[in-house]
C-alpha cells in the first residue's frame, strides 16, 4: 500500500501549560475525505492548528508525502500543498472579496484553481467581488474563505466548523458545492458538529474526546450508540 499523504502519530499539543491533544493519531489517503468529529472543546481546533502550522509541534508528529512537517510555519505548510479554512472565516476585513482571494494564491502554486473558477463554484462572489469582504452575509464570507483556501491550490484542505453559525439553507448550498471542491485527488478534512451531515460526506471518520480520538472507523456503516458513546463519553 502507498503511504498516506497524511500521518499524524504520537500528536501531543498545548496552549501554554494547558494540553489539548494527547498522542492523537490519523491518516488520510490520497483523494479520501476523512470526517473529525467531536463536542466543543474536543480538541479538533487544535488538530487543524497543528496540520496547518498554527500551532507548531515535534516535526515527526506531523507526516506530509512523507516529509516531517509538524514544526514548519503555517506559511511553509501552505507551499507544500495544505490549506485551512479556518473556524470564523477570518477574512481580512479591510479587503475586498476579490484581494481576500488573490492573497489566497500568493502561495505560488500551479493547479486548476483561479479567481475565473472560483466565481464559477461560486457566482454570488464574481458579483460582490469589489464589496469590502465582511459586509457580506455569513455564508458569502464562508465561500470567500473556501475560496482563498482553493486559490492556494492545494493537495490537502482543511475545513474547520464549514458550516458553524450558518442559517441550513446556507449550509445546504456549501455542502452542494463540496464535489465541486474536493476532485481531481484532491484530499480533505472536515471539522463538523453536524454528525449526520459529517458522515454523508466522508469515507472515514475519527471522533476526538477531550483530546483523544476515541472511535474511528468507516463513515457509512458505524453504529449511532457507538458514536454517541465516543463523543459524550458515556458508558
Amino acid at each position: 500500500m502507498p503511504d498516506p499523504i497524511l500521518r499524524i502519530s504520537g500528536l501531543d499539543a498545548f496552549y501554554g501549560d494547558f494540553q489539548a491533544l494527547y498522542d492523537v493519531a490519523l491518516e488520510a489517503g490520497e483523494g479520501e475525505v476523512l470526517a473529525i468529529i467531536g463536542a466543543n472543546g474536543a480538541g479538533k481546533t487544535t488538530l487543524m492548528r497543528s496540520i496547518s502550522g498554527l500551532t507548531q509541534n515535534k516535526a515527526a508528529m506531523v507526516r506530509y508525502r512523507g516529509e516531517n512537517i509538524g514544526a514548519l510555519r503555517a506559511d511553509e505548510v501552505a507551499a507544500k500543498g495544505i490549506a485551512l479554512v479556518p473556524e470564523g472565516r477570518q477574512l481580512f476585513p479591510s479587503l475586498s472579496v476579490e484581494e481576500n482571494l488573490i492573497i489566497g494564491g500568493q502561495v505560488g502554486r500551479k493547479g486548476p484553481w483561479s479567481l475565473n473558477a472560483v466565481y464559477k463554484l461560486f457566482p454570488i462572489l464574481q458579483e460582490r467581488r469589489h464589496q469590502q469582504s465582511t459586509s457580506l452575509s455569513g455564508g458569502q464570507q464562508q465561500m470567500v474563505a473556501i475560496g482563498r483556501a482553493l486559490m492556494a491550490n492545494p493537495d490537502l484542505i482543511l475545513f474547520d466548523e464549514i458550516s458553524l453559525g450558518l442559517a441550513p439553507i446556507i449550509i445546504k448550498d456549501i455542502y452542494a458545492a463540496l464535489p465541486g471542491i474536493i476532485n481531481e485527488g484532491m484530499s480533505a478534512l472536515i471539522v463538523e458538529q453536524d454528525i449526520t451531515k459529517a458522515l454523508s460526506v466522508s469515507s472515514r471518520f475519527y471522533c476526538l474526546q477531550e483530546g483523544r480520538v476515541s472511535l474511528e472507523g468507516a463513515s457509512a456503516t458505524v453504529a449511532r450508540e457507538d458514536i454517541s458513546r465516543a463523543y459524550f463519553g458515556v458508558a
